[in-house]
This record gives structure tokens, sequence and C-alpha cells, in this order.
């Protein structure tokens, strides 16, 4: 079972393209694996029979499981490696050197064992030095992320301060005087005799409610909420999309939507204010000079976050095309892992919805998320104090804390509130 991504644990087998006894070669297309995020087609690396299928459709394996079994050609190639392997013998050397080589170990050729599973790493537990300087051990980094214990308030015992398994084993996990939820033994006995499905939680389910978990408990989230007028944002997109070319059958070569629109300028926003173009990385902040956008999409049972790259230096048809492909690629699980990882930021936009107005969750280790709500019509105050009704829609910013300050958060919605309600000048 090959890794697809740094948090990826297992895959679930959906479909064998080939059965135990086919002949393949290399490129052929063994199985399909299907992980939280996407699917994928899992491709032969070798010639020879599928002699051997460990796990059927349905079934889950873990990273460096031995998922089929490749023999023959593909084997006898393994052997042969194995064989040329060998070192070949080296060109006389001086006699006063003689005794040194002959007396180092002759390197022993160790075969391929397509039988034997290969253990990767399921995940990465952190630095060794932790935020407050102290350096720890790799078995106490990962009882600590597996216990939910901070290291940062371990005290070590090793040497020099260094923090080892045993401390960590000692430590009470945050939050452990509040009490564990209630089990499902629990939580069914109170609805005993009440007419209810069990519904078995996926890998996305699972997993989007590990991280949100993880981000609510460890990311300090404030939020920051603005309306803003969006008449001439709407009128450039009404402009832009009358004039777009027409094919021979009259169809549009783009059609633009708000959401293009939004995504341009908060790449533009983050541009302008590039300490908030950051993401958490434990002992330190990343900042880039790029701005890569994810944008969440729903997905049957979750949702998931594709990013849209160098956003700010795209065009917006650009833009509107490459949201619209990897939007539907997402809902086939068809992403790859390098389309949906990443990003210094994030939009959730549920104005299509009817929603007004709401706070998201940042994904971490982004630092700032923003929420989008519905347009609407709006009485306001005019200049000469009358009464009118404009365009508006409001947005929250979510903001972590440890990456952006509250002046700082607001100064990059002043900016992205210039961008819409000014739309030109997020294009210049």
């Amino acid at each position: 079972m090959p890794q697809l991504g740094e948090t990826v644990a297992e895959g679930k087998i959906t479909k064998w393209f080939k059965a135990a006894g086919d002949a393949v070669k290399p490129g052929d297309n063994l199985f399909e694996i299907e992980t939280d995020k996407t699917s994928m087609e899992v491709p032969a690396t070798s010639a020879g029979t599928l002699s051997a299928i460990n796990f059927g459709v349905g079934e889950t394996a873990k990273v460096g499981a031995v998922v089929a079994i490749i023999s023959g050609v593909g084997e006898a190639s393994a052997k042969a490696g194995a064989v040329a392997a060998k070192p070949v013998a080296a060109p006389p050397k001086p006699a006063a050197a003689a005794a040194v080589v002959q007396s180092a170990p002759t390197p022993r050729a160790i075969p391929m064992d397509p039988f034997n599973e290969v253990r990767s790493p399921e995940r990465n537990f952190g630095p060794a030095k932790i935020a407050s300087g102290t350096f720890t051990t790799p078995l106490a980094r990962r009882l600590a992320s597996e216990r939910g214990i901070d290291l940062n308030r371990v005290s070590g015992s090793g040497p020099r301060g260094r923090i080892v398994a045993g401390d960590v084993e000692k430590a009470a996990p945050a939050g452990a005087a509040m009490g564990a939820g209630a089990s499902a033994a629990q939580v069914k006995a109170l609805y005993d005799g009440i007419a209810y499905e069990e519904v078995p939680l996926d890998a996305m389910r699972r997993t989007i409610a590990k991280r949100l978990i993880e981000a609510k408990q460890t990311i300090p989230h404030f939020y920051l909420t603005a309306d803003l007028e969006i008449g001439r944002l709407i009128a450039m997109r009404e402009e832009a999309n009358a004039g777009a070319p027409q094919d021979k059958e009259g169809n549009p070569a783009f059609r633009l939507s708000l959401n293009d629109f939004i995504i341009k300028a908060w790449a533009a926003a983050l541009q302008r204010i590039p300490a908030a173009n950051a993401v958490w990385a434990e002992d330190r902040m990343l900042r880039f000079s790029h701005s890569d956008i994810g944008v969440a999409v729903a997905l049957e049972g979750g949702l998931i976050t594709p990013v849209i790259r160098n956003a700010n230096s795209k065009s917006l048809t650009a833009i509107s095309a490459e949201i619209r492909d990897l939007a539907e690629r997402a809902r086939a699980k068809k992403l790859k892992p390098n389309e949906f990882q990443g990003g210094s930021s994030a939009i959730s936009n549920l104005g299509m919805y009817g929603v007004r107005e709401f706070a998201a969750i940042i994904n971490p280790p982004h630092a700032t998320i923003l929420a989008v709500g519905a347009s609407r019509r709006a009485p306001v105050e005019a200049e000469d104090g009358s009464l009118k009704f404009v365009s508006q829609m409001t947005v929250t910013l979510s903001c972590d804390h440890r990456v952006v300050d509250g002046a700082l958060g607001a100064e990059l919605l002043a900016v992205f509130r210039t961008f819409i309600e000014k739309p030109v000048t997020a294009l210049v």
C-alpha cells in the first residue's frame, strides 16, 4: 500500500483491475484505493503474474502492507537485480592497504522479499526541539501526540532537561479533569426503544472529526466580522459575463461567479498584508511569497479544500476554470494529494445556501479562514441622511492569535473590503 500523503495511514480497496492469475506489465493499473480525501489507481511496477491478492474490495490496508504479490517475470527480474548488486572486484591496491582491504567483510546482497510488508511512518509527530527550546525524544513525541499531551507543559528529566517517554507517561493529558465523552453504548442507552439507524464512520468523517477537534482545542481562534457593499462587484461580474466570447453554438467561453472575484480579492489582500500570509509551524511561522488559497468544496459525507496555487498572479478566468475543474474532480474523489494539501489560507462560502453569516473553523496549519455569507439587499444611511438600499455581503475572518493579532487581522479585512467594494483595484 503506497503512501499518498503525510497524514494518510491507510487506504480502502475499492476496485481490482486484475484478478489472481492475470499477467501484468509495468504501468498496468492493479487496483484502486480510496482515502479520506481522494481515490487513485495503483499501477504495477514490474512484469509478471498476479499470483496472490491479500486484500479484497472493501477491505482497508495500512500503508506499507502487502496488498498483492507479482511473481514470475517480475520475481526473476528482482532476483537478477539482487545478483547484479554484488560488488565488483576492485583493481589491485598497494601492499600497505592490502591488509585493510582483506579484513573488511564482503558486502552481501539482500534478496528482495515481496512477502514482507514495508513499514512507513504513519505521520510526523513534530520537531525534536519544541517552542520552549527543550529537546524531546522521538518516542516522547509519539506518545504525546497519541495521548493529546502538550509537550510545552512537560518537564524533562533526561540529559540537559530532554523530555523522555517516562516524562510523557507521567503527565496528564490536557482537559483530562473534564472527563471523556460518553461512549457509544452510553449514547445508545439514551435512545433505548427509539428507532434509529447506525451509520458507521468512513475515513473522511473520522479525519474531519479528528482534525476539527484538534483545531478547536489547539488553535486560539478569534473572529472579525464585516458587512461589505458588493454593488460594483455584481455589476463588474455581469459586464464581464456579458462580454464573454461565444463559440458557434452560442456557448460563452467563461462564466465568472462571485466566488471567483472573492478568491482573487483574498489572494490580493494577503499580498498586501504579507505578515498574515503565513501558517503556524509549532516553533516558528512560515510566511509565503505567493497566495495559495484553499476553497472548501462540499462532498457527500464531508468536505475537501482544493488549493488554487499562486491565485494572486492568475486571471479571473483562469481561477474560474481551475476551481471548476478541481471541484468536479474533488466530488469524484480524483484529486491528487498535492492538489488539496498546503495553502496559506482558505475560503468557505455558504452564501449559495442562503446563510447570512457564520464563523469557520481554521484548518491547521493555516492561520486564517474567510467565511462568506449570502448577498442581500440591506438599508443603509446615505451621506445626505436619507435611506437607501444597497447590495451587501457579510464575511467573518477566523484568525489564529498565535500568528495574526487583532490589529493585523483587522488590517487584512480592511484591505479585502477595499478590493471587494472597488474590484478594479484587485486586478491592478
